[in-house]
């Protein structure tokens, strides 16, 4: 999938074995754990004017790739509680077709490149094409870095279990707006 702006070039390849070269070295490396906990090989590709751009944009454009190989039916919701030295995460994801995030980030100890705004862009981006609800909420956590690994390593496991192929359409109401 590709998506092409004034601001940004970002190409997310899902299921094809490749290098995550976005130019920002914390969302390659937060890219890198979001895939490997989803059971997924990837590969992205970006160009970008501004942060702020970039990670929306990349999370716009996974979004647009995951919807893209949704199985007909599919397991709808996922959810981790992710823990990492200092740091516990929650994450729920419901593929509904209803965009939403609640991302409740918090730590005491900033890191360079480590931004909570940078994390609600991509958690936004992917929520509005993905057309999904994700939910995130620190329940314990010190370092930046920890906390906001955490945050996509669990959302690695949620979407990893959301996306996965079920046996009836998940919804009492017989189908999915996705």
């Amino acid at each position: 999938m590709r998506r092409t702006t004034r601001e940004t070039d970002v190409t997310v390849d899902l299921n094809v074995a490749g290098e995550i070269r976005t130019g920002d070295k914390v969302l390659d490396h937060m890219l890198t754990a979001l895939f490997h906990y989803m059971g997924v090989d990837a590969r992205v590709k970006a160009e970008y004017d501004l942060r702020h751009h970039l990670w929306e944009d990349v999370g716009i454009t996974l979004g647009e790739e995951l919807r893209s190989k949704l199985p007909e039916k599919f397991r709808r919701f996922g959810s981790a509680i992710m823990p990492m030295d200092d740091a516990l995460i929650l994450v729920a994801v419901d593929i509904s077709g209803r965009p939403y995030v609640s991302a409740e980030l918090s730590f005491e100890e900033g890191e360079a490149g480590f931004e909570v705004s940078l994390v609600r862009e991509f958690l936004w981006g992917l929520a509005r094409s993905l057309k999904a609800t994700i939910h995130v909420k620190t329940l314990s956590g010190v370092n930046a870095h920890h906390v906001i690994e955490a945050t996509f390593k669990g959302l690695g496991v949620a979407l990893g279990q959301a996306i996965r192929e079920s046996k009836m359409v998940e919804s009492t109401k017989g189908l999915l707006e996705v």
